[in-house]
């Protein structure tokens, strides 16, 4: 059975409700806010139902129904507890054109009675067909916690911004634009608040191009900013890294154009110039552009090279600063990046950068050279944190290992972080080249250790293991 959901005006249109015990009084008090003008017909009712009818609110006819008492009405509902009477309304109400609700009898209905949310003029209607109106009521109260209680004031203002906007702008897709974008803006009484100075001026008069360079976190949409999501929300145009999961993309408006400017393993489809003018090109146009990298702009993001552009070009910006990668790793395994017994520094790189550093002759030289072996735990001291590390860590583990770090130093690497699907591997140094193989891009490694506590929950288990998030 398929359903249409549409909410109709009953101001001022006659209906007639066939009941009036406990049953009807629940319906009463909902049709009664709608400007119906009811009538109730039932040999008995509620004491609620005749002071209503003593105050005019609602007709009551203290007799058994008959199909007349339909007789130039809109709409019929049967809640009775005959069944027969219940099916003789349905009847007469369908030979006359009439919409008929029978509570509880779903073959008896025209249309059902939705549970609702209500905050002023917002209604959100929930409806299983019939199936289960206990589920629709669980279903409505989780809605009503997490609806703030002032939308209700907020979309009068809205409303009153949109009548505003229709009489002073000429229909079309800048007006369309318009609209959609004062539904995401806080809206103040002051003459000078900014949303009613865009719906007396237009988009174009009232907004300077503004580039935000902004952190999707992890991927998963609940660790972004407060910022950050209104910022997307509000974007004309967002250029993303491609390991920015659709979750997140999705929060982009209708109108906004999403790109992906990505370059993953080597694979460089669009250059770093590119995209820089990219930034600058839309800003110079007047809209504003999210940049949105992984995890945050400012670690292994080239965030310094696109503000350098930025700065150039004369364009604003603005930084977004978002959840990195290393954090979310981290709480993954139930760890901290640093202890006040195991580690007192943090280390982040990348897997090339990491590799490069530690075959930096230089820094041999250093380490050969240590006589006293016992500065060698110096290097202990830090939690490493590796992005991109690479599926081979094999030239990693032995230079780490010649430098002086021990074969059993704990190593942790974590496959998508906080997103479906993650999946994080127990091991040592010394095994890093083996197990790590097993790992899925994107990953990160985290090294040292401050996470041995996370593998002391693993106590028991072999060296390698898999958790999925």
């Amino acid at each position: 059975m398929s359903l249409l959901p549409i909410f109709v005006k009953l101001e001022g249109r006659r209906g007639v409700l066939a009941g009036a015990g406990a049953v009807a009084l629940d319906k009463i008090g909902a049709l009664l806010k709608t400007g119906l003008r009811l009538r109730v017909v039932a040999p008995e009712a509620r004491a609620e139902v005749r002071r209503l009818a003593a105050e005019g609110k609602l007709e009551w006819l203290q007799r058994a129904f008959a199909p007349a008492d339909l007789d130039g009405s809109f709409l019929a509902i049967a809640a009775t507890g005959s069944p027969e009477v219940n099916a003789e309304v349905h009847r007469a109400a369908r030979e006359r054109g009439i919409w008929t609700n029978s509570v509880d009898d779903i073959p008896n209905c025209d249309f059902f009675f939705g549970s609702v949310v209500s905050r002023g003029n917002l209604q959100i209607a929930i409806s299983t067909g019939g199936e289960s109106p206990a589920l629709a009521q669980r279903l409505r109260r989780e809605i009503d916690e997490q609806l703030p209680e002032d939308l209700g004031p907020w979309l009068g203002k809205l409303g009153d911004l949109r009548r505003e906007v229709l009489t002073l702008h000429p229909r079309g897709e800048e007006r369309r634009l318009l609209l959609h974008e004062l539904a995401q803006r806080q809206i103040c009484d002051s003459f000078l608040c900014a949303a009613r100075q865009l719906a007396r001026k237009g988009r174009d008069a009232t907004r300077a191009g503004h580039v935000y360079l902004v952190g999707a976190g992890p991927g998963d949409p609940e660790l972004l900013t407060v910022k950050a999501a209104r910022l997307l929300e509000q974007a004309d145009v967002i250029l993303h890294d491609d390991l920015v999961p659709a979750a997140i993309l999705g929060l982009a408006p209708p109108h906004a154009t999403v790109v992906s400017v990505g370059k993953r393993c080597g694979a460089k489809c669009i250059t770093q110039e590119e995209i820089n003018a990219l930034m600058i090109e839309h800003a110079r146009a007047g809209r504003s552009v999210v940049r949105l990298k992984s995890g945050d702009p400012l670690l292994f993001g080239r965030a310094a090279e696109e503000m350098a552009a930025l700065d150039e070009a004369g364009a604003p910006y603005e930084v977004v600063p978002g959840v990195s990668a290393a954090f979310a790793a981290a709480a993954a395994i139930g760890c901290s990046l640093t202890d006040r017994d195991r580690a007192s520094n943090v280390i982040f790189s990348t897997g090339r950068h990491a590799q490069s550093h530690h075959r930096d002759p230089r820094r041999r030289a250093f380490v050969r050279g240590v006589e006293n072996r016992a500065a060698l735990p110096a290097l202990e001291d830090a939690t490493r944190v590796v992005y991109m590390p690479g599926r081979d860590l094999a030239l990693l583990a032995a230079e780490w290992m010649a430098e002086g770090l021990p074969a059993d130093l704990p190593c942790a690497v974590v496959s998508r972080a906080a997103q479906p699907g993650q999946e994080v591997i127990h091991t040592t140094l010394g095994e890093l080249g083996q197990t790590a193989a097993f790992a899925q891009a994107p990953s990160l490694l985290l090294a040292g250790w401050a996470i041995r506590q996370a593998e002391a929950i693993e106590a028991g288990s072999p060296a390698l293991a898999f958790a999925a998030g």
